[in-house]
């Protein structure tokens, strides 16, 4: 068992993005990541995919999910539900922060970009 004090995200490499791994292998887990994140008004993931299933639920702000050819607006309260294997990028189109926890069902997490290359990911994934 370990409990995390300090949950809050930190700045990372990617423009506009804080993040922190809640939960993964490294704190002996085998089939779950759990990561915060803050995204900056205006910034935005990469277009990624990943190897397994991934929820995002979102605590605060106003956000777009582009997938599957489709861009569809979310808020406060929404979850993401986005299937292993599927192209999706995340905005952040309100004036604030961006706030969400994502569920991920590996650890570590495989991130690729379209085209299939591995996207190395700055944090413990």
């Amino acid at each position: 068992m370990k409990v995390n004090d300090d949950a809050r995200p930190k700045a990372s490499p990617l423009p506009g993005i804080a993040h922190i791994t809640l939960a993964s292998h490294v704190d002996g887990l085998s089939e779950l990541s759990v990561w915060r994140q803050s995204m900056s008004p205006g910034a935005a993931t990469p277009p990624h995919h990943h190897d397994c299933d991934e929820v995002v639920l979102c605590l605060a702000g106003w956000g777009e999910v582009h997938s599957d050819g489709q861009v569809q607006r979310f808020g406060a309260d929404a979850t993401l539900v986005l299937p292993a294997g599927r192209d999706h990028q995340i905005f952040n189109v309100g004036p604030t922060p961006l706030e969400t926890i994502g569920i991920l069902a590996a650890t570590p997490v495989v991130t690729r970009q379209p085209d299939g290359v591995e996207l190395a990911l700055p944090w413990v994934s």
